[in-house]
């Protein structure tokens, strides 16, 4: 009889908290485990070995309990966010040789997944970076002029031609080796501010077009100059689009989406391949640097906002990761104000990242890369010109850096 009463105690307890409803605060909202009561608050801490979840509200107080009273979103949620608990470094105005030493293979990997088309893909030259590394970016050099190996961050790229089974092409310590993409910018500045092991995972192919090859699952066709564009796994004559059957014949909107995606789960499946040591995961956030073919296509540069939205979720979806941090990049010729296409999806860029939805707030970076670029165009992948590469890549990186650094 006492369990009984303490059992309803503890229920009434819990229903009561679940009844609490508070607005206004830059948080979450939370759900209870049977889905019937909500409330606002930002997460304070979790402790994954007791299950205690501590939240602030909007009034300044702080609430705890146990993670079964959430729902399964609730504690995917704290699931993914345990790691970000750990501490962030700050990155130094002069980045530092990399130590040598290997990341604390105790913690999960942290993946990082890189998205777009030929800008993501890299075509900056070696050689001219060996030129110019030692004053630019001495980081990347020894003592002797030798390229530097990250031992705590692995470089992984992957390839198809829309959902083709994909090749590997890198699977190697990071380190420069071959053409240079915003790749190697990136994984220094993470690798830098964290213990944990940092895996950079590119999944691309250039000439593919947000609007088309990379529509996202979930888009639905719409109407542009009078003409109705496809919707996801649609086609030119079935717009509608097709989430089910064999998709596996000709090409059809997001037909490049689901290649990339699929790349980059069979590595993620066979996480010690491609990470030795490495025994879990989780998916931190998603590096996009991409528009050279929207562009081009009124309907596609139109429409890159609700596009690129719709991207976000259905990449936090497709990895199980609802907190993953995303950050873009612009194409480098294009300037702000530009009327353009160009311009068009700049701006579109600029919106989600400054956008007040709850999904996006704070969550989504932007990097405006012109003032980066050292010349030439997207189209013809910046003359090869590796300090382009580079800049943006430092800068993608810093951006990711200080959106994590907000969860502490």
């Amino acid at each position: 009889m006492i369990c009984a009463l303490r059992r309803r105690r503890i229920a009434s307890a819990a229903v009561a908290f679940l009844s609490i409803l508070v607005v206004g605060l830059q948080a979450r909202t939370w759900t209870s485990a049977d889905g019937s009561k909500t409330f606002e608050g930002k997460l304070q801490s979790y402790d994954a070995v007791s299950g205690k979840v501590s939240v602030i509200l909007r009034n300044g107080k702080s609430i705890t309990f146990q993670k079964d009273l959430l729902s399964e979103d609730d504690i995917g949620f704290l699931s993914s966010s345990s790691s970000r608990a750990g501490k962030v470094e700050e990155l130094p105005e002069v980045w530092p040789d990399p130590d040598g030493k290997a990341a604390d293979m105790s913690k999960p990997v942290q993946v990082y997944i890189l998205l777009g088309q030929s800008n993501m893909l890299g075509f900056g030259k070696p050689q001219v970076l060996q030129g110019i590394a030692a004053e630019k970016y001495p980081y990347l050099v020894d003592d002797v002029g030798e390229w530097t190996i990250r031992k705590d961050v692995r470089n992984v790229r992957v390839m198809c031609s829309g959902n083709s089974p994909a090749k590997d092409y890198t699977n190697d310590w990071m380190t420069v080796q071959g053409n240079i993409g915003p790749e190697i910018g990136i994984g220094h500045a993470l690798g830098h501010v964290t213990d944990a092991p940092v895996m950079i995972l590119k999944s691309c192919i250039g000439n593919r077009s947000l609007g088309w090859d990379l529509l996202p699952p979930g888009t639905e066709s719409w109407e542009h100059g009078g003409k109705v564009q496809p919707g996801y796994r649609g086609t030119p004559d079935e717009p509608g689009g097709d989430t089910g059957g064999d998709m596996s014949k000709g090409w059809y909107a997001g037909c490049q989406y689901d290649g990339d995606i699929a790349a980059a789960k069979r590595v993620l499946e066979n996480l010690d391949k491609y990470y030795p040591g490495g025994k879990e995961y989780e998916v931190m956030g998603f590096f996009w640097w991409q528009g050279d073919k929207d562009m081009r296509n009124p309907a596609h540069c139109a429409t890159y906002e609700k596009n690129l939205i719709q991207l976000i979720k259905s990449l936090r979806k497709d990895f199980a990761a609802p907190e993953a941090r995303f950050v873009t990049a612009s194409l480098g010729q294009t300037k702000r104000g530009s009327q353009g296409g160009d311009g068009k999806i700049l701006d579109a860029m600029e919106a989600v990242a400054n956008s007040d939805e709850p999904e996006l707030r704070g969550k989504v970076g932007f990097v405006y890369s012109n003032p980066l670029s050292k010349g030439g165009s997207s189209s013809g992948h910046y003359g090869g010109n590796p300090e382009t590469y580079m800049n943006v890549g430092e800068a993608m990186g810093k951006a990711m850096v200080g959106l994590l650094k907000q969860d502490r």
